[in-house]
């Protein structure tokens, strides 16, 4: 089946129902399947028309399948698409953007914290200066954090279980309930990966 370029929806594009346990290794045969019927090559003597067509499509394919493959990018589109859109984990703050700086309740205390060390190894290493204790400190941070992470995505993965029982079973309501658990497990994510990215830059990692 070729994507159609009225097409919108990632996961039709492959043919596949609004679910999020995916079989990857099906994905990718399927997106080089695609890939050879949609190739520019193919269509080197056709029209310009046909040219833009399927140069179209192959952008189009390559975007949903780059989206489908990775999970937590998987589960921001379905929300998404679903009308609960969450800001993606790789929309980086640009300039002097701000980052979102809502702590989850249960961290403000250790988020506080961390921001007194961040700046504290900003000014050393503005310096010229080194405190092994602090480095440690952040470097015990980090792999707390990283941790976290690995729980949030087992926990993401029952959520997707849940998600697509109730597809099957047809039960709105839950559907919504599960949307709402992977919102906020999605926004918590983003948090703890933007509390990593800024300890690897403290460190100059």
């Amino acid at each position: 089946m070729q994507p159609a370029s009225a097409v919108h929806d990632y996961f039709a594009v492959f043919g596949l129902p609004r679910k999020l346990a995916i079989d990857t290794s099906a994905l990718e045969r399927s997106f080089y399947k695609l890939s050879r019927k949609l190739h520019p090559d193919l269509y080197a003597r056709a029209s310009a028309g046909e040219q833009q067509w399927s140069l179209d499509q192959t952008s189009l394919l390559n975007d949903a399948y780059r989206t489908l493959r990775n999970p937590v990018s998987r589960t921001e589109y379905l929300l998404k698409l679903e009308g609960k859109p969450v800001a993606s984990e790789e929309q980086a703050p640009q300039g002097d953007k701000p980052k979102d700086s809502r702590a989850p309740a249960d961290m403000l205390e250790e988020v506080f914290e961390l921001n007194m060390q961040l700046e504290e190894m900003r000014m050393n290493r503005k310096m010229g200066e080194d405190d092994p204790s602090l480095r440690g400190d952040l470097e015990k941070a980090r792999t707390q954090f990283e941790g976290q992470l690995a729980d949030l995505d087992e926990e993401l993965k029952t959520h997707w279980q849940q998600w697509d029982a109730a597809v099957d079973a047809g039960a709105t309501e839950r559907t919504e309930q599960v949307k709402d658990k992977m919102f906020a497990l999605l926004d918590r994510r983003r948090y703890i990966r933007n509390l990593v990215r800024d300890v690897n830059d403290a460190l100059g990692a």
